[in-house]
């Protein structure tokens, strides 16, 4: 390519809406640059890497699965948040030629949450579904903004061990996944001072997975449910909760806030948010 370019890598790739994203800001702003997609085996990422060190048109990439831990060793530096969350998601090339891997997970999954964090409250408990590798980014971002983590997951083992490697203090809890599939009568106290965060970290409930089996009963007055699953976009869980008369977070907001970051590392200007609505429709239609 002739002129500024950014990019996503994975495998598979094909699904990924970043292009979209990405292009549409480039499209508002007018920026002459190019954001596109590149599908980059297991075997073939030290080629690739190697292989645009000496592009000065390529800008970066974000990365994907199934790259985001091999990528890290590859790379001149890796910036401390990634280096502690464990995964790269954003790959930089800094103005000497060197590379720079960032995890911008963390701050997309806050952004839609930034209102709520600002405000003073005597207790913050996040209650985190799953343990993969979007749970990494999740509980480190969520400890770091003062939250009691109860992190659930089919092996309650994993999940402590996340905890123990990931969030400050050591007031969380690891507990079973299937703990919060049946009922509970727990009476839940005053929480007008508190924020209480429900977040589906894992995979089920999306298209051809299992269900995300959540008896709302266990989610306190006023708790915020957020699903980072994004295929569907609304999904389930997020329709039980609207029912039950929780405000409720999709995984577009995270998925959008993510590249935003990115956006601005790649081509040095922050992206055009106050068009997030017609983006949404683009991205959804």
């Amino acid at each position: 390519m002739s002129r500024r370019y950014a990019e996503v890598i994975g495998d598979p790739i094909a699904q990924s809406k970043s292009p979209a994203i990405h292009g549409f800001w480039l499209e508002k702003l007018g920026i002459e640059a190019d954001y596109g997609r590149s599908l980059v085996t297991a075997d073939g990422l030290p080629d690739y890497i190697a292989g645009v060190r000496g592009n000065a048109n390529w800008r970066g990439c974000n990365v994907t699965m199934p790259h985001k831990q091999t990528i890290m060793p590859l790379l001149d530096r890796v910036d401390p948040l990634a280096a502690r969350i464990g995964a790269v998601n954003t790959v930089v090339r800094e103005a000497d030629g060197t590379l720079t891997g960032y995890n911008t997970d963390a701050a997309g999954f806050l952004e839609p949450l930034a209102s709520s964090l600002a405000e003073k409250h005597y207790f913050r408990m996040a209650r985190v579904l799953g343990t993969g590798g979007a749970a990494r980014a999740i509980v480190a971002a969520l400890s770091d903004q003062g939250c009691v983590v109860v992190l659930a997951g089919r092996n309650p083992a994993k999940a402590q061990e996340l905890l123990d490697e990931l969030a400050r203090g050591n007031d969380h809890h690891a507990i079973d996944l299937a703990h919060f599939a049946d009922a509970t009568d727990f009476a839940f106290d005053d929480r007008e001072q508190c924020l209480d965060l429900i977040v589906n970290a894992s995979p089920l409930g999306m298209a051809g997975q299992p269900p995300l089996a959540f008896d709302f009963s266990h989610a306190p007055p006023g708790s915020v449910i957020y699903d980072i699953v994004t295929h569907p976009l609304d999904t389930d869980f997020l329709q039980c909760a609207r029912a039950a008369g929780f405000r409720t977070i999709d995984g577009l907001s995270m998925l959008i806030g993510q590249a935003a970051v990115a956006f601005e590392h790649f081509f040095g200007v922050a992206p055009p948010r106050d068009f997030d609505g017609e983006l949404r429709a683009r991205l959804t239609s």
